[in-house]
């Protein structure tokens, strides 16, 4: 999923009410690097706390919990049907896993009243929904990392057929090569790669940086 500012939130949220109930038995088919998003950070980092941005149904944050046993893991997401997929999921791991139902368009705060800290923050196919607000969620996950922290990100990256492109905007997905070029200048690059779907239908990326001192 992803939380997302591409419409007023009741628009997303009516969207996602009525995928949530298919999200994960169709998606699978075409959000690729999922699972290797998580493999690219692991091999920078062995984080300890975790803050996933626009969570959907909780497929990363299960991968996560299950990879880090002993990392404290967030996850966030405007959808409350989607998030009533992902408590289903996760409640094994009990307070481990903490699950927010809100929009990420600030760094959240921890009980002191300072920005929460995190290791990593992951966007997972959520960046591409956030029109207008991309620039700000970067910014926040920005603000949340410790120093020397990682942000990961795999997303949707671009097409060169405009048929595909206006199919995905009603989606609600934008698709301009416009995210890689700020995280790029946002974190220090560790790895930057566009990868082909479906012959060239479509590319999507993987980025994971370091943030800068």
């Amino acid at each position: 999923m992803n939380i997302t500012h591409v419409a007023d939130a009741p628009v997303l949220k009516s969207y996602y009410k009525k995928h949530a109930s298919i999200y994960d038995a169709t998606r699978w088919s075409f959000l690729f690097g999922r699972e290797n998003i998580i493999t690219l950070a692991n091999r920078q980092i062995l984080p300890h706390r975790i803050l996933e941005v626009g969570c959907g149904t909780g497929t990363n944050l299960l991968s996560l919990a299950q990879r880090f046993p002993n990392a404290q893991i967030t996850g966030i997401d405007l959808s409350d049907d989607m998030l009533t997929i992902a408590k289903t999921k996760l409640e094994v791991f009990g307070e481990r896993v903490k699950i927010l139902n809100k929009k990420y368009d600030a760094p959240l705060m921890n009980m002191m009243g300072e920005y929460a800290n995190y290791d990593l923050v992951l966007f997972s196919y959520a960046l591409t929904m956030f029109n207008p607000g991309w620039e700000v969620a970067i910014k926040a996950a920005h603000e949340q990392l410790r120093e020397g922290g990682i942000i990961a990100v795999v997303d949707f990256h671009n097409s060169r057929f405009e048929h595909f492109r206006s199919w995905m905007k009603i989606n609600h997905v934008r698709m301009e090569s416009h995210l890689l070029p700020v995280l790029e200048e946002e974190f220090t690059p560790l790895i930057s790669q566009a990868t082909d779907a479906y012959k060239g239908l479509w590319q999507y990326f993987s980025y994971i940086g370091r943030k800068k001192p």
